[in-house]
């Protein structure tokens, strides 16, 4: 058993309690912070014992993170055991989260807000004519992230990330401050 620093303790239980607020189950955010911090790939048995999980919630959460995307297993010479290891590019690992996102949350959404739109072009009332205004105008503003989020998703990492460093300038020089 390693003994974590008070810091790296710190910054696994502040990442579980983030991940609550993201959506994210306290456990599967806490193994990705320990993976993500680790710079040798860790085991299961590993996992348990540092964090202090049970043996089911480390395998349940891992593969979370392999769904995600975010961990991937990794065999080590000598070792039969599988050991797990977090991406280690911050932007690719976030560029990955967005698009799962994307894909579990945004999508499913604007097909909901089409449908909805769709079967709202039949209402006569006016409360009808005021709701599907509203859900265009929410189906709009869902399709123009989605295109801006498809743009940048499409641009290399590092234009990307330049791309949103230049967030301020484009600001100032659109006149919005």
């Amino acid at each position: 058993m390693t003994e974590l620093t008070p810091f790296i303790r710190n910054f696994i239980l502040h990442w579980g309690e983030l991940g609550t607020k993201w959506g994210i189950n306290r456990t599967v955010a806490q193994i990705h912070a320990y993976l993500f911090i680790s710079e040798e790939p860790k085991n299961a048995e590993d996992i348990c014992n540092d964090l202090g999980v049970a043996r089911s919630n480390v395998s349940n959460s891992l593969k979370e993170l392999q769904n995600w995307g975010i961990v991937k297993v990794v065999h080590l010479p000598g070792d039969r055991r599988d050991h797990f290891q977090s991406m280690t590019d911050v932007y690719e690992m976030f560029r990955v989260i967005a698009e799962e996102r994307k894909r579990r949350e945004v999508d499913p959404a604007l097909r909901m807000l089409r449908d909805c739109s769709e079967e709202a072009n039949a209402a006569e009332g006016k409360e009808e004519l005021y709701a599907r205004q509203k859900l265009e105008e929410l189906h709009d503003f869902f399709d123009l992230f989605s295109d801006f989020y498809n743009a940048m998703n499409k641009l290399p990492t590092k234009k990307a990330v330049k791309a949103a460093k230049m967030g301020d300038k484009l600001i100032k020089t659109l006149g919005m401050m």
